[in-house]
């Protein structure tokens, strides 16, 4: 499986203990940087890019991160298709697959350690989406809202 990663300064080592770690356990990681430090970054550049990867190419999934992954959710949020979820526990991280078919786990590299982080991202990848109707039936009228702004009855 291919994973797409952006973040910014503020999770810069977590970043790169993930993009290395992911690798380890034979994921096709495309790391969309940043690739060095800078603590002026700003994480739309790299967030964006990654997001706008995981929408064009069905099948991979993403993680973005930055100092609380607030920002770096709601940035990979805007991007036609994707549904990010700012994640704080491996259950988060289950239910955003399970129920919510994420594409996109988003972490905050100031509130966990790379062990917390690993296990996270671990569970995110490893969970499929359930397929139950329910939820299919919430993700479409998601879908059609974004597409074109029709809300469904109540």
């Amino acid at each position: 499986m291919r994973v797409h990663i952006g973040g910014d300064h503020a999770a810069y080592e977590m970043q790169r203990g993930l993009v290395d770690w992911l690798a380890e356990q034979g994921y096709d990681v495309v790391d969309h940087g940043p690739k060095e430090y800078d603590e002026l970054d700003d994480y739309p550049v790299f967030v964006l890019r990654a997001a706008e990867a995981v929408a064009a190419e069905p099948g991979s999934l993403g993680v973005v991160l930055g100092g609380s992954g607030n920002g770096e959710q709601m940035a990979a949020n805007k991007v036609k298709g994707i549904r990010a979820a700012l994640c704080y526990s491996t259950e988060l991280a289950q239910l955003a697959r399970e129920h919510n078919d994420a594409q996109i786990i988003s972490l905050g590299g100031r509130f966990h350690t790379q062990e917390q982080a690993q296990a996270m991202v671990k569970v995110f990848l490893e969970t499929p989406f359930s397929g139950v109707e329910r939820h299919q039936r919430r993700l479409d009228m998601v879908s059609t809202y974004e597409q074109d702004g029709t809300l469904p009855a109540s």
